[in-house]
């Protein structure tokens, strides 16, 4: 009996297909492939805006599932820890609310306290070549050190 792979390196070698689906190329999966990012960002970060995911020139990121966690303490004095992307214009795919961001507690999108957009729309897919970030509403936050952010995504 014979097999034939469905696994090569497309010509060049920046491009490596495993199986049909799932495609490696420059540093990122598409193909359908659920992706997760956890990154522990302190306080200082949220409140300047940081980039969970870079921007990928022709592809787009599409929100699956997000979490956020604070550690060190209860989030304090802001409105909302945010997970932003750019479908015409910045939109928050996740808005956790400060309440809810208590030490250790999972505060998981559309869940209480981390509210999604209408009709689910923080699940389509995010403009082309834009990145994802997070960030804050209202006031700095203060309390505690550092928010852990969980994303699930696909890129598209």
């Amino acid at each position: 009996m014979s097999y034939s792979t469905q696994n090569y390196d497309a010509q060049g070698g920046a491009l490596t297909v495993i199986g049909g689906e799932l495609r490696i190329s420059g540093g990122y999966v598409s193909g359908g492939a659920i992706l997760n990012k956890r990154q522990r960002f302190t306080i200082a970060e949220i409140n300047a805006g940081a980039t969970l995911l870079p921007a990928i020139s022709g592809k787009s990121y599409r929100m699956v599932a997000a979490k956020a966690i604070a550690v060190g303490g209860a989030a304090g004095a802001v409105t909302t820890v945010d997970i932003t992307g750019t479908v015409s214009t910045s939109r928050k795919l996740v808005a956790f609310a400060q309440a809810n961001l208590t030490q250790s507690a999972v505060v998981v999108d559309g869940g209480t306290g981390g509210t999604v957009l209408a009709d689910g729309a923080s699940y389509t897919a995010n403009d082309s070549g834009t990145a994802i970030l997070v960030s804050k509403t209202g006031s700095n936050v203060t309390t505690a050190t550092h928010i852990d952010v969980i994303f699930d995504y696909v890129v598209e």
